[in-house]
């Protein structure tokens, strides 16, 4: 018999056992509750903490009970916000401050690592336009048009103000006034205090289907993917109050039983989709010999790394170890996560790095396909990735100088220019950033993580690409919009301009009190640029200013808007390689309408 077969089968009585020694009380477990009994009604793809088991809900859907029976839900970076009303239909939850005051939480709103997205549609422009929050150290509050006071954060010898980004702010008494934070465009209505609610939507799992014809809605087959599928309603319970035992009856088991066949057939469809997906990884090892890394069993990993006891960090596609082939050889192994689709990661970095030879990227020194288990094994760096180092070019700790600083932005470039243009085929990366960037022994750069990474011939100026791919914060415009232009090389370009300007302020030590915003820094280093004044930056010498000078004008260069008004990478490495005579770029933060 086919091991899915009895797989399935065992499921089937398990679940008969389990409900009839439970006389059905697991079919409420994950029945519609509320905290008190004015709350929303909490169902799928939301559970109550402490109420429900993890499966009653999809992950990032957590809500609690607070000791008043308020319905709350905590986003990224501890920010909790009460639910007034959930519209399952729609897809939308309305929240509320309980506090009444939505500019003191926004300072910390950050919806990227959530599954939620704001209701109203906006662009990509909102990235860049928005309202700045100022905090003036004055008892009399100004009446300039261009300003609105935020009452709820004002008081007797404070006045809080929200202006836009684009406008001018001289009218401020900037002696007594400091800039707080920047919030989006879309959020305005909130910082007026027009609007009391925040509407957020959510995309998948999806169950408008379902709601529709007045079903609820579950993850189909109990599984760890999006596909949701409908299932008639159950009657809704306050907390407190006791479950209702059901009676097993004939439909009970006629249901158990249809789903047992699907839990059966989807079993047997799932185990023939991973033997295709394995089928697909072995048909490119087997095209890939050509290239002769050593391929590894899935024990001699685990020998390796000495039954991975030294963790060096973890990933969205793995956990990596260090290892040792040696006395003398060190090397960083890559255990992936379990692959997704046809295994596209696994393929893409291992068929992209065999073609690759160059002293800026790094070097991959075997892989593991043993079954369903994968790794990838790199040659070991010791000094780890560049971002621990250049969050510190304001202070002395960690500082590698300015000379050093150069070498490593040249070296980079090196490296970015070889993928473009000395392989084959040209490879466009599509996630440069200094945590991707390693350092070895001496310090010299070089390139890795090729999971995003595409090839296309030399002779193409237009990448082709169903989704956005990449980090925030370094993907460049047109990878979002097409507006902005066809997505090509240069979108490695725009990623080195925007690691070259965290090279020069360290942003990860920027602290939103003072006058810099992670969000508009690249605008903050122009600005700073453009009125000549000095890089707020660790200096020793007027070489170090140079230095520092020509790293921020090559990567404002780099993040120009447009993609033809950016450099390519043999560009950038000549005006890196210039001692000066560096003209400033045209600002990439005016508007772009025209």
């Amino acid at each position: 018999m086919d091991i899915s077969l009895q797989v399935g089968i065992s499921y089937f009585f398990l679940l008969l056992v389990f409900i009839v020694v439970g006389h059905g009380e697991g079919q409420n477990e994950c029945s519609e509750l509320q905290c008190g009994p004015r709350g929303p009604a909490v169902r799928f793809p939301f559970s109550l903490k402490n109420r429900q088991q993890d499966h009653c809900g999809f992950p990032g859907f957590n809500l609690s009970c607070t000791e008043t029976n308020d319905t709350e839900l905590e986003l990224p970076d501890s920010v909790k916000l009460f639910v007034k009303m959930i519209d399952y239909k729609s897809q939308v939850i309305h929240l509320y401050d309980p506090d009444d005051c939505f500019p003191r939480q926004l300072q910390r709103f950050n919806l990227s690592a959530s599954p939620f997205d704001f209701k109203r549609d906006y662009m990509y422009l909102d990235e860049i336009h928005g309202y700045s929050l100022f905090n003036c150290s004055q008892a009399k509050a100004t009446n300039d048009s261009r300003s609105h006071r935020i009452s709820c954060l004002s008081g007797a010898g404070n006045q809080f103000y929200a202006i836009y980004t684009y406008d001018d702010i001289s009218f401020l008494p900037m002696s007594s006034c400091r800039k707080m934070y920047d919030v989006r465009f879309i959020l305005r209505n909130i910082i007026f205090g027009d609007e009391k609610v925040l509407e957020l939507k959510w995309n998948s799992p999806a169950c408008e289907h379902c709601e529709g014809e007045g079903k609820n809605c579950r993850m189909k087959n109990m599984g760890n993917g999006s596909e949701t599928e409908c299932f008639p309603r159950q009657p809704k319970h306050t907390i407190g109050e006791s479950k209702k035992f059901v009676a097993i009856g004939v439909s009970v088991g006629s249901f158990l039983l249809v789903l047992a066949v699907f839990a059966v057939y989807y079993i047997y469809r799932y185990d023939k989709v991973e033997k295709a997906n394995q089928a697909n990884i072995q048909k490119f090892l087997d095209d890939y010999r050509n290239f002769k890394p050593t391929r590894y069993l899935y024990a001699d990993i685990e020998r390796i790394t000495s039954q991975f006891t030294d963790k060096l960090g973890e990933g969205a596609y793995g956990t990596v170890f260090k290892g040792k082939l040696s006395n003398e050889i060190y090397v960083a192994v890559k255990i992936l996560n379990m692959p997704k689709k046809n295994g596209e990661e696994f393929i893409n970095e291992v068929g992209t790095m065999g073609r690759i030879h160059h002293v800026n990227v790094v070097r991959l020194v075997g892989f593991c396909a043993d079954g369903f288990k994968r790794a990838l094994v790199y040659e070991f760096l010791p000094n780890g990735s560049l971002d621990k180092f250049i969050s510190s070019t304001n202070t002395k700790n960690n500082f590698l100088g300015w000379d050093k600083l150069q070498e490593i932005a040249i070296g980079i470039a090196n490296g970015i220019e070889y993928l473009h243009q000395g392989c084959d085929q040209r490879i466009v990366h599509f996630d440069i950033k200094p945590h991707n960037i390693l350092l070895d022994q001496n310090f010299n750069p070089k390139i890795s993580d090729f999971g995003h990474a595409k090839l296309c011939s030399k002779d193409q100026s237009v990448v082709s690409m169903t989704t956005a791919r990449g980090t925030m914060g370094y993907i460049a415009p047109e990878v979002f919009s097409r507006n902005f232009g066809n997505v090509s090389y240069k979108a490695d370009v725009y990623s080195f301009g925007m690691l070259l300007l965290e090279i020069i302020g360290g942003r990860k030590n920027v602290d939103v009190e003072e006058n810099t915003s992670e969000v508009y820094f690249p605008e903050w280093i122009y600005n700073l640029m453009e009125q000549k004044e000095d890089l707020q930056v660790f200096i020793e010498s007027d070489r170090d200013a140079i230095i520092a000078k020509k790293l921020a004008i090559v990567g404002l260069w780099c993040i120009q808007w447009h993609p033809g008004d950016r450099p390519s990478m043999k560009g950038a490495i000549q005006m890196l390689e210039e001692i000066d005579n560096l003209t400033m770029p045209p600002n990439p933060f005016v508007s772009t309408s025209s």
